[in-house]
């Protein structure tokens, strides 16, 4: 174990580089400076992440711009007329109904809630395996709007429903690990990096089966659950920057 350590410290290294940024969806959020603008372009990134990284960044790029790349003042401040472009807005399975929905709910939050972490905090205990309740209780918060159409909850992952919750675990990876690499924010300081699920994507699930960390024949929950604890062994206050590790190892040479 300690070899293979060794190995995905050095790729940890490798990966969690600037030069990670301009080709992955986090660049989305790296555009903004304000913390508000950096939630929001984050969340949107991280919901709206499958498919090509390129198409992801260009249709992220599109949705901003309908929203003059200043997010939390649109949410703040629109018309009701501002909102007619975004009727033409679609990436992949995510379209207008979902996109209008979303940015009713985070109007609505932001009128009286300064960041985005709040909303992640209902579920929220000290304890590390306090994810599970933090997805689970963000997820009823999100769709609790009496408006909430029921088809746009599928683009939130929940573990009430045995979902890997990849995408949504990429976006507080982004928000909550802290280090000097430049690519993750750390701007949120309740949820402890101990305490992150590590995103389990294609390359992650079929790198992390390649190197033995995971053993469960489906991608799930507690797919999701055993990666990490595995990860925990190797870094128990910080086990998800191994996800730049399998992540680099998966996509780039292709492992």
């Amino acid at each position: 174990m300690q070899d293979l350590k060794g190995f995905l410290d050095s790729k940890v290294e490798q990966y969690n580089q600037p030069n990670f940024i301009p080709n992955d969806p986090v660049s989305i959020p790296h555009r903004f400076s304000k913390k508000q603008d950096v939630e929001i372009a984050g969340f949107f990134a991280s919901i709206l992440a499958w498919g090509q990284r390129k198409t992801i960044i260009n249709k992220c790029i599109e949705l901003f711009q309908m929203m003059d790349n200043a997010p939390h003042d649109f949410l703040l401040n629109h018309q009701e007329h501002e909102l007619a472009p975004f009727l033409n807005f679609k990436h992949r399975t995510f379209n207008d109904i979902d996109t209008l929905y979303f940015i009713h709910f985070l109007s609505w939050f932001y009128q009286s809630h300064d960041s985005l972490e709040e909303a992640f905090l209902l579920g929220w205990n000290k304890e590390s395996d306090a994810m599970g309740s933090i997805l689970t209780e963000f997820h009823k918060f999100f769709f609790h709007l009496p408006d909430a159409p029921q088809r746009t909850r599928k683009h939130i992952a929940t573990p009430a429903r045995k979902a890997a919750c990849k995408r949504i675990n990429m976006y507080l990876r982004w928000m909550v690990r802290k280090d000097e690499k430049g690519v993750d924010f750390g701007i949120w300081n309740k949820i402890q990096p101990s305490q992150l699920i590590c995103p389990c994507d294609l390359h992650v699930d079929r790198v992390g089966r390649k190197l033995g960390l995971i053993t469960r024949k489906q991608t799930d929950w507690l797919t999701a659950i055993e990666l990490t604890e595995k990860l925990r062994e190797f870094d128990p206050e910080d086990p998800v920057k191994y996800d730049f590790a399998l992540f680099g190892l998966g996509i780039e040479e292709k492992f």
